[in-house]
């Protein structure tokens, strides 16, 4: 993704001593099973909090707003901006995606484990705020995967798909930025590796519910 497509802020104001809880930042490309691969891992981990991000683009079929994402309009979210409520805001596509302050630094004030679907823009945001994260990228088998991937999936017209995968190698060539890569060419082989990152960094190894 290009300058001209993506603008990338972080709030000045956010505290960075705060580690009280576990950050858990999970990245892929559009397509690899990332949000599938989220949701397998909130369910076995029920105490995980997962922090949901803002944005206003419209609502994909099936989506529900205050669990998928915030949906909100570009006149709230810009007053978002001022108010500095977000750790991090991307300008996508003319969309914008932002994570909230408020709802990280108190919930890891509070000692609790939250995770985080973000891009790789911003995971390295987030990372200058949060060094401690336990940051994971969901890498697919192969490109020509990943293409199909997107295309059944159905949500994109045939320009953003293009736009996407102009993208796929950028992001890919960051995964060294990350503790770990989890390479989704089994869901459920990559979800018990998931599974184990998760467990091991929480410290509460089989204490997850199957």
């Amino acid at each position: 993704m290009n300058s001209s497509n993506i603008i990338v802020k972080v709030s000045e104001n956010i505290k960075k001593n705060i580690n009280s809880g576990q950050l858990f930042i999970i990245s892929a490309p559009s397509g690899a099973g990332k949000t599938t691969l989220c949701k397998i891992i909130l369910d076995r981990f029920p105490d995980l909090l997962y922090s949901v991000s803002f944005t206003t683009r419209q609502p994909r079929q099936g989506e529900k707003d205050g669990k998928d994402y915030h949906f909100i309009t570009k006149e709230e979210f810009l007053s978002g901006i001022k108010k500095e409520m977000w750790a991090e805001w991307a300008e996508v596509y003319g969309n914008y995606y932002g994570t909230s302050a408020y709802f990280l630094n108190n919930a890891i004030a509070k000692g609790e484990n939250v995770l985080i679907d973000i891009d790789v823009q911003g995971a390295s945001i987030m990372l200058q705020l949060y060094p401690d994260s336990v940051t994971i990228f969901i890498q697919p088998p192969s490109i020509d995967v990943l293409k199909s991937r997107l295309k059944k999936r159905g949500t994109d017209s045939e320009e953003t798909i293009k736009k996407r995968m102009a993208a796929v190698e950028q992001e890919i060539a960051q995964q060294h930025l990350y503790t770990y890569t989890v390479i989704n060419d089994d869901l459920s082989k990559a979800a018990e590796e998931l599974t184990s990152i998760v467990s091991g960094a929480m410290g509460c190894d089989e204490k997850y519910q199957n």
